[in-house]
């Protein structure tokens, strides 16, 4: 089995008997090694005491004087957060069920960093043992934001992160022009001559991907829908790829981003959309699930439409939560 995502922290932890992850000290133990919780030299003593004391004991009670008596308060704000975020991962069966019962919460103050973190450890779960770099490739959009550029047909995205850390200097090529001044020595496009170099650099996120005019990168991101959803809902669902959503008689959609959503709102509403918000739709996909019990009745066999759209500046912001609590799932389901 090719081994991907490294950087997930998928290494840190164990499987429990249900398959999901269990919370192990040493993912803990990665959390506490972050910067923003790692006192600097100017950290009074009282933060370097708890720091310290969590790297031995990472679960430890901490009492609440030990927070009030960090000096700095951007500090104390951070161990709190990560405090409460720590709470919420030991009290739950498994790493996929405190991701639930947040997302189920209304993510109640969770920093939207850890969110993609848990995310990107999930996925790494649920696609454990997949060979297909276009399936890969097209999940990171679930924790990786990207950056899109739209040239003859195709609908060009890059990791917008590794874009902007390279960013400066004249551009190389068209593609980067496009895309952004990286080196294009890093930058290829994935596709079925270079899939293989995706294993050595999957945690580097430097292949763009083409959702616009390659059918393996949508039937690719389709894959990864339902392995999402198969793996934190436990429904079995097909995802297929649209041209265009061209159904009269539509009951129910979810948006897959925050763009996404405001469009299918329109859309749902009745009201025309311009060019320039309909060229911001970047994918279509119909949605429907093996078992119509799992289904909420007023669904029931009619597919669900998800609309993946980028925003003005150009970007994607997928929000794998938005399948969580926007499915239409059966009320016993749904409370589940």
């Amino acid at each position: 089995m090719t081994e991907f995502w490294v950087s997930s922290g998928h290494h840190l932890t164990q499987r429990t008997e249900g398959g999901g992850l269990a919370v192990t000290d040493e993912l803990i133990l990665a959390y506490l090694a972050r910067p923003e919780l790692v006192p600097p030299e100017e950290a009074c003593a009282a933060e370097r005491a708890l720091h310290a004391s969590l790297l031995d004991d990472p679960r430890r009670t901490v009492a609440g004087n030990e927070i009030k008596d960090i000096a700095d308060a951007d500090a104390r704000e951070n161990w709190e957060v990560m405090l409460a975020f720590r709470e919420r991962l030991l009290t739950a069966r498994s790493v996929e069920a405190a991701y639930l019962a947040l997302v189920r919460g209304g993510l109640q103050g969770v920093p939207g960093l850890f969110l993609t973190q848990l995310v990107h450890l999930i996925l790494r779960n649920a696609l454990d043992g997949c060979e297909d770099p276009f399936v890969l490739r097209a999940a990171e959009l679930f924790f990786r934001p990207q950056r899109v550029s739209l040239h003859e047909g195709a609908v060009l995205l890059a990791d917008a992160e590794v874009i902007e850390a390279r960013e400066g200097g004249a551009p190389l090529s068209p593609l980067v022009s496009m895309l952004g001044k990286e080196a294009a020595s890093e930058l290829d496009v994935l596709n079925e001559e270079n899939a293989w170099t995706y294993w050595s650099r999957s945690d580097a996120f430097t292949m763009a991907l083409n959702l616009g005019s390659s059918a393996p990168s949508r039937e690719g991101l389709a894959r990864a829908i339902e392995a999402f959803v198969r793996h934190l809902l436990n429904a079995e669902v097909a995802v297929a790829p649209l041209a265009q959503l061209e159904d009269p008689d539509w009951r129910w959609f979810v948006g897959l981003d925050a763009e996404g959503t405001r469009i299918g709102n329109a859309l749902w509403r009745g009201e025309a959309l311009d060019d320039a918000a309909r060229e911001r739709v970047i994918a279509v996909f119909s949605l429907t699930f093996a078992d119509l019990a799992q289904v909420d009745p007023r669904v029931g066999e009619r597919p669900v439409y998800l609309l993946l759209a980028m925003s003005p500046d150009k970007t994607v912001q997928l929000k794998p939560q938005n399948l969580i609590v926007g499915l239409p799932l059966a009320a016993d389901r749904a409370a589940a």
